[in-house]
């Protein structure tokens, strides 16, 4: 099988973007930190449903971490990753270096306020920030029809919604159900920094989060499921517990501390376990 073209510059890409649509061919784009997995590619063959041709981005980029964060740490390796996209038949791969992402002199930045604020937003400030900033440059890179998000950054993911409706990007954004391992945890490149012991231990996150979205389902209060989930988290072994926390689906607004009736919901989730910091969501109701 044939593998992606590797480009590393926006002109390279736009070439072939250019001759794609001139052709009536739809493009999707899949924007990745790298270090593919499997939900990675679920979100590929998502967009193949979507569209006629697949650019899958691999930036790590470094306006979403702070100094203290993991960025040098944060897995890499391109020749795997070249070979997981050809497992799946993805066209194209645009992996930049820093320097062509953010040129000598680069002094603008991407703000989405609201959405971005809790969670989060308040557990690392800069950070929605930088997936801003980068997913707009990447919109407007890539010039692509249709975009695809995995829902286990589901903050993220409204962040980016609201960010090209008020910046009227023409694009589509699909948001893409999490993928999970046979136990329930949902997949992530940073379970590589799992340790045997941790990566048993944290099934108990998934399995918390489920308990305490059907109790709030069920009509249960909302301060109670949470606070059951934190217990679990804590009995488990994460510590500390970031949030745990039921939010109105939209806008992630607060819901609660009683039932919340029939607001759609969703519950949000952020522990470390280790030195491994999880996240993860569920819709409620």
């Amino acid at each position: 099988m044939t593998g992606p073209i590797i480009v590393r510059t926006v002109a390279r890409m736009r070439e072939h973007v250019r001759a794609w649509k001139a052709d009536g061919q739809r493009v999707a784009l899949v924007p990745t930190m790298g270090a593919l997995h499997e939900g990675h590619l679920s979100l590929v063959r998502l967009a193949q449903t979507r569209a006629d041709r697949v650019i899958a981005t691999v930036f790590v980029n470094p306006k979403q971490f702070a100094p203290h964060e993991d960025f040098d740490a944060y897995p890499r390796g391109e020749a795997a990753d070249v070979e997981k996209l050809t497992s799946v038949g993805c066209d194209l791969l645009f992996a930049p270096s820093g320097e062509e992402m953010y040129a000598p002199g680069f002094a603008t930045a991407v703000t989405v306020s609201g959405v971005s604020e809790p969670l989060e937003g308040a557990a690392r400030p800069q950070f929605f920030g930088g997936v801003a900033t980068v997913v707009a440059k990447l919109f407007i890179q890539s010039q692509a029809d249709v975009a695809v998000f995995g829902e286990k950054d589901y903050q993220q993911l409204q962040v980016i919604r609201r960010m090209a409706r008020d910046l009227d990007i023409p694009i589509e954004i699909i948001g893409a159900p999490t993928a999970r391992a046979e136990d329930g945890l949902a997949l992530s490149s940073r379970n590589a920094y799992l340790s045997p012991e941790e990566r048993a231990a944290a099934t108990a996150l998934p399995a918390a989060m489920k308990t305490a979205a059907a109790a709030v389902a069920a009509g249960g209060r909302v301060d109670e499921a949470e606070q059951a989930a934190k217990a679990a988290l804590l009995a488990a072994g994460f510590d500390p517990v970031d949030y745990v926390e039921v939010r109105e689906a939209g806008d992630l607004t607060r819901l609660g501390p009683g039932p919340i009736g029939q607001a759609k919901g969703r519950i949000l989730i952020a522990a470390k376990l280790g030195k491994t910091r999880l996240i993860d969501n569920m819709a409620v109701g």
